[in-house]
This record gives C-alpha cells, structure tokens and sequence, in this order.
C-alpha cells in the first residue's frame, strides 16, 4: 500500500475523477462520502486544517480515502471526518471492499505514523454496521491507541415492499386509518392540491429559494440553523451539485399553486434518504400538508422500486409512525495510550 498525504485544497482537483469511482467500491456508499458532498462542505466551513489520506496499491489504484480536518478544540487537537458533524448523516472511509483489510491497516500506520499532527481522534457519525465500528477500532487498540465507541443517533429506516397498499397495510393499525384519511381529504380537493419533483422545466435557484423560505418556517430552531451564513451558502453549492449528479429529489406541496410543505431528498443507491424538509405552518395546515407529502414519497419511491426508504438521523415521533425502524450510527474516539 502507498500512502499520500494532503493539506491543501488542491487535493479535491487531483482526487476528482478517481474519488466517486472509489465510493462505488467501497464500504460505505452514500452521498455524504461523495466528492461532491467533502468538496462542498470544506468550500461552506473550513473549520480546521486539512488532512486527506490516500491509500493505493501496487498498480497504483486508488483504495482508500480518509478525508479528515484537524481543529484546536480547548487547546486540543483533534482530528474528524470532513462533514462532522451538523449537516452530515453518515460519514466513513472509503475503503475498497477487495481491500479491506490492507487498508484498515494502513490508515492506521498513516495515523500512528503522523502522530505529532494531531492529540486525538474524533469520528461521527459511522454506520453500524460499516467495519470502522469494529475492526478499525481494534487495529487502534493493537496499535497502542485507547479507543471509545458510543451510539450517537438513529436513523429510522422503512424497508419498502412493492406496493404502497402493503406498505399501508405494514403500519400500526390506528396510525394507516388515519393516514389514509388525510391522503383522501387531500385527494379530495382535486386539481387545487399537487406536488412535483424539481426538474429541467423548473429554475432550480428559484426552488431553493422557495425550500429554504419553508425550512426556515417550519421551526424555530431551524430558523435559527439558517441564520448562519455558512449553512446557507452549503445548502446553495449541495443542492445544484446533486442535481448535476443525478441525485437530488427536491419535491412539493402545492394547496391552490401555493408552497406549503416540501422534503429535500437524495435518490441514491436505489435508496431515498430524507435530508431535510420543511413546512408552512399556518396555511393549509388543516390537511396535515407534511405527512400527506410524506405518503406521496413513500409512494413514488415505492412505484420507481426502490427498497429503503431512510429518515436520516433523528428519533423524532413522526417518523416511527410512519413505519421507521432505528438503525445506529456511532461516534468513535481515540487517543495514544500513555
């Protein structure tokens, strides 16, 4: 294994063309380790210095991408995952599946190796079921670092039958009556109810706009979340860069040609993740908006085939209802033993 090291942001264009080729190999596949989604976040943050660990084999195939920043943290240094924590759902290595263990075991040399760079070590936000919750840890501990993992989140998830009376049928009994009587009284008021998924025919800054604006009034706190200049200029690089990669599903409610709800989704890996949402909470709120457009997801997705349908992290009420099942995410931490 050859190892490369970088701490400019020229690495984003030496790693472009080879990083989302590596993603599809490896471990953990999902948007958050994209190209994409590191090269925007850093340009929206840059909270520490930048530290990207590259790992090759002999035929100098790219293996292995440990995208990290180091930041001073109360007179500490502390490396994290390039997306900790606040705006990422799922954050991991990327490790070439035929090179699991190679690469494990380099990453760590890396670390070991550059030692002096850094006073521990901080991950968030790793699948439970990604290897780095486990094997890596164990590496660590071989190597001489104390190590802690803690369950930090769920991610509700629905795994989704092939078609929507089933999943209908698959809910509490109480919770699919009721959802059902939303969806009719939307239904009912005919052509001035509707919703659409973002496309070419739409102008795309426009319709962020219009998302952020109900994001922004759905929730105080989320109000508050997009005072902050730098979440906003993320959300206006992430969202036209998953639309150019073919990922974005940014969809509307319309109660007579007005936008009440809407979900920010990504359609990735055959999978729909929730990313964000948000809702008017004064009009039309008399026909549960957010839920009815949530059923029209859960429908579309269940219509294009597409197997999972993930909340992302949170354990809010709504999503169990609606048929969410917890998977975990997991914070792991390390430092050299003294």
């Amino acid at each position: 294994m050859k190892l490369h090291s970088y701490s400019t942001t020229d690495a984003f264009d030496a790693l472009e063309s080879e990083w989302n080729n590596l993603l599809q190999r490896s471990i953990t596949n999902t948007p958050f380790s994209s190209w994409q989604w590191h090269y925007h976040w850093w340009n929206a943050y840059c909270p520490g210095d930048l530290w990207i660990i590259t790992i090759r084999n002999d035929d100098d195939l790219l293996v292995g991408i440990g995208s990290f920043f180091i930041a001073n943290e109360d007179g500490k240094r502390v490396v994290h995952f390039i997306g900790c924590e606040d705006v990422t759902d799922y954050l991991d290595f990327l490790v070439d599946t035929d090179y699991q263990d190679e690469v494990y075991t380099a990453f760590v040399d890396a670390l070991k190796q550059h030692s002096d760079k850094y006073d521990a070590i901080d991950l968030c936000n790793i699948p439970a079921e990604s290897p780095t919750y486990g094997q890596f840890m164990q590496l660590l501990n071989n190597a001489g670092y104390d190590t802690d993992a803690t369950r930090q989140e769920v991610c509700p998830v629905i795994t989704l039958p092939d078609e929507f009376p089933k999943y209908i049928k698959s809910l509490d009994k109480k919770q699919s009556k009721e959802l059902v009587r939303k969806i009719r009284i939307a239904q009912g008021q005919g052509d001035s109810v509707d919703w659409y998924i973002v496309d070419e025919s739409h102008n795309l800054d426009e319709e962020i706009d219009k998302f952020l604006t109900l994001m922004a009034a759905s929730h105080p706190e989320k109000e508050a979340f997009l005072e902050d200049e730098a979440h906003v200029r993320f959300f206006k690089s992430i969202v036209p860069a998953a639309y150019e990669a073919g990922w974005l599903q940014l969809n509307f409610l319309n109660v007579v040609g007005e936008p009440v709800a809407t979900y920010l989704n990504f359609d990735y890996n055959n999978k729909i993740l929730v990313y964000n949402s948000g809702l008017d909470p004064v009009k039309a709120s008399q026909l549960s908006p957010g839920i009815v457009l949530l059923a029209y997801n859960i429908q579309h997705a269940i219509e294009n085939g597409k197997d999972t349908f993930n909340f992302l992290r949170g354990d809010e009420e709504y999503k169990y209802r609606m048929g969410g099942k917890d998977t975990e995410i997991f914070n792991v931490k390390a430092s050299l033993a003294t």
